[in-house]
Parts: structure tokens; sequence; C-alpha cells
């Protein structure tokens, strides 16, 4: 999710060393290697589809048997009276990195990720953009995953961080707004009052919320639309962009979101329209310049084919979802 600036500090203190002992209780045989085989990366699911150890962004998110042994963790999490989607623990073991990346996939279009050190040291950094931060343990943060970031743990030690993922409410982001004028530098000593302490409670039962519908069979029209006409407007605004190519892909995506309109009106969200649909989708993907890189956005540098079948082609239908 874009924001205004790369980093957020909500005004939160957890109690740290609560949170590891619960992680360190699971044991390694709760820990999955992560779903692109990145060094020294690791997971535990805490909330995540149908209660399973996996990494989907789709479908019933429940929590895990790992999250139903981890009573802090549950009072963390229902802190904010959110609804939650796919939420881990992750593992960054010593010497490891996050290569530098975006998140640009249709789940991320609306979802922003806040992170909860539970273990770590300073020489872990995080950087977002053009800023870097040291996120101290028991800290919470939420940032502008559509930037460029990465993390690296030049340490001797793993890194352990609760990652919640939500799209938030408005008093979510009231409060994050509220948010904006903590020092992201400044240690939680140096804040003081400023932020809220959370501490185990053994005798508080709490209510976690979580995602049931989070993808549609068929994309409703005027989302398409919404969401061509965004990255219409971001490569635009790329002054290196080659003006031909921007043409060519302006009316690719237009075209492709009116008749995804048509075929709409004609079989709305009902399986017998997924041929048609299907076809549409492969006509627009073979369409694509076989260039990944022949237009990019400007708002962070990436190339526009990823994007368009990231967030685009591969979310507007989703044929598994038909059976929900």
């Amino acid at each position: 999710m874009r924001l205004p600036r790369p980093f957020y500090r909500l005004p939160f203190r957890f109690d740290a060393g609560r949170l590891a002992a619960e992680a360190a209780s699971l044991g390694t045989a709760a820990w999955m290697a992560h779903p692109s085989g990145l060094k020294g990366n690791s997971a535990v699911a805490l909330i995540s589809r149908d209660g399973g150890d996996n990494h989907d962004f789709t479908g019933h998110m429940r929590m895990t048997p790992h999250l139903q042994r981890c009573p802090y963790h549950r009072q963390v999490m229902a802190t904010f009276g959110e609804v939650l989607t796919r939420s881990r623990l992750m593992k960054l073991d010593a010497g490891c990195e996050v290569a530098e990346h975006v998140d640009f996939n249709y789940h991320w279009y609306s979802r922003v990720r806040m992170h909860i050190p539970v273990i770590t040291n300073p020489a872990v950094m995080f950087y977002c953009g053009e800023e870097k931060v040291h996120m101290e343990a028991g800290d919470c943060w939420v940032f502008d995953n559509w930037r460029r970031h990465r993390v690296i743990n030049e340490s001797e030690e793993e890194r352990i961080h609760l990652v919640i993922d939500l799209a938030g409410s408005s008093r979510f982001w009231a409060m994050v707004e509220q948010s904006r004028d903590l020092d992201i530098h400044a240690g939680a000593d140096a804040l003081g009052e400023t932020l809220v302490p959370v501490p185990y409670d053994p005798d508080k039962t709490v209510t976690i919320t979580t995602e049931n519908y989070n993808i549609a069979p068929v994309m409703a029209p005027g989302e398409v639309d919404a969401l061509t006409a965004d990255l219409i407007r971001d490569f635009e605004a790329c002054p290196d962009n080659d003006p031909g190519m921007m043409q060519r892909y302006r009316t690719l995506l237009t075209d492709f979101a009116r008749d995804w309109r048509v075929i709409w009106l004609q079989f709305g969200p009902q399986p017998d329209g997924i041929p048609h649909y299907r076809q549409l989708i492969q006509r627009t993907a073979a369409n694509l310049d076989p260039d990944r890189q022949a237009l990019v956005t400007a708002s962070n540098g990436i190339g526009v084919n990823a994007v368009i079948m990231q967030r685009i082609l591969r979310a507007c239908l989703s044929e598994e979802m038909f059976g929900q």
C-alpha cells in the first residue's frame, strides 16, 4: 500500500521478552521456508488460509494451531481491533538479508504490513525508500511497501518479527496519521509516556477477527477500471518512458477494462462466464511487450508488465473462489 512517507511508528510498547518466549516454545518444526527460497528467511504461520502451514494470500483466513499456543501473541494482535489477514512470525538468520524489492501484487494494493520486532539488535537495519531505521524489540511500525525496501541483518544473531497484514479501518488510519510526529530514530526510552505499554495479562481472553472475503471469483468492472487507471497514471508520469509504448499500453489496458465490463454485463460472477474472461486475460497477456522493462512506473521504477500480471490479470479471475 502506498503511504505518504516510508515509515510510521505507532504508539505502542509490547513485551518483547514474552513474545520471544512464546516464539521459542513453538520449536523448529513450525518454521516454514520462504516461498521464494530466500536464504536465511523462514516463517511461522499465525493467521493463514484455513489455519494451515501455508503462505497463501487468499481464502478464509484462520488462526493456526501455532497462534492458539501463544496467548500474548493473540493479545498483541487483538490490540488494534482490526480485521487481520495473513500474519506470521518472520525470521532472518544471522548475516542474511531480504533483498530489495517492491510488494506489488493484488493483496498489497489495499493492505499494509505491521512489524513488531521480537528478537533483534542494532545491527539489523530496515531500508525503505530514502529512509532507514532500526526497529527496537517491542516497537510497532508500518511502512510503505510500494517503495523499494530491504532488510539487512549484519549481526551474528537471528532476527524475529511479528508481522501482521491488514487493510485497516478509518479508526486505524486516523491513529497512523496521529502518530506521524513520533520520532522514528529515537529510542523507546526517549519517547517515554508517548508509547502505550501493552503488558501480558494471563487472565485476558481476546477475540481475533480475520478476513473471509479477500478476493472475488470475478473482479467487478469498477475495480478493474480503478486498477488500470491507477497504473496508467503511474507509467505516464515517468518522463523516461517511450511515448509510443505508453500509448500502446494505455490502449491495451483501457480495452481490457472495457471488454471486461461487457462480459460482466452478460455473465456477471457466474461460472459460465469463465471461458470468456479467461480468453480476454490470455489475449491481453499475449500483447504485453516481451521486454519486461518496456515501461516502468514513475513511483518506484519497477516494470509495468509485472504489475499488470500480478495485480490485475492474475487477480481478476480466481476460479478456485467459486466454490467458496
